[in-house]
């Protein structure tokens, strides 16, 4: 695979370099990723496993990366990630039954 610890240090350099240019993006996108915390109605590990469920349902390695260190470093146990794995896995599978409907519903009206 990749060595997750690694991407992560050479993503938060590139992300460093963003802010350097753009630092309004970056100090848009903490405001939004902070917004959660002001709230507390979830606890940080909960989440962090949302995160995680994200990360795979959008195919972020970033996110991955990230978000795999601070669910360990809140107390994540593998079961738990693994079971929001899971929940990502089913998202995705019904996002496609959804969609194949969909599909079935235009090719419907194109046959008229």
């Amino acid at each position: 695979m990749m060595d997750w610890n690694a991407y992560r240090d050479q993503l938060m350099a590139g992300i460093g370099d963003l802010q350097k240019l753009s630092p309004g993006t970056v100090q848009g996108y903490l405001t939004a990723s902070g917004a959660g915390k002001q709230t507390n109605h979830l606890d940080a590990k909960t989440r962090q496993l949302i995160s995680l469920a994200v990360a795979v349902t959008t195919r972020c390695d970033g996110c991955i990366s990230v978000h795999a260190a601070e669910a360990v470093k809140e107390g994540a146990s593998k079961e738990e990630i693994a079971e929001a794995l899971g929940v990502a896995v089913a998202m995705n599978a019904g996002a496609a039954l959804v969609y194949s409907a969909r599909v079935l519903s235009a090719v419907d009206q194109v046959k008229g």
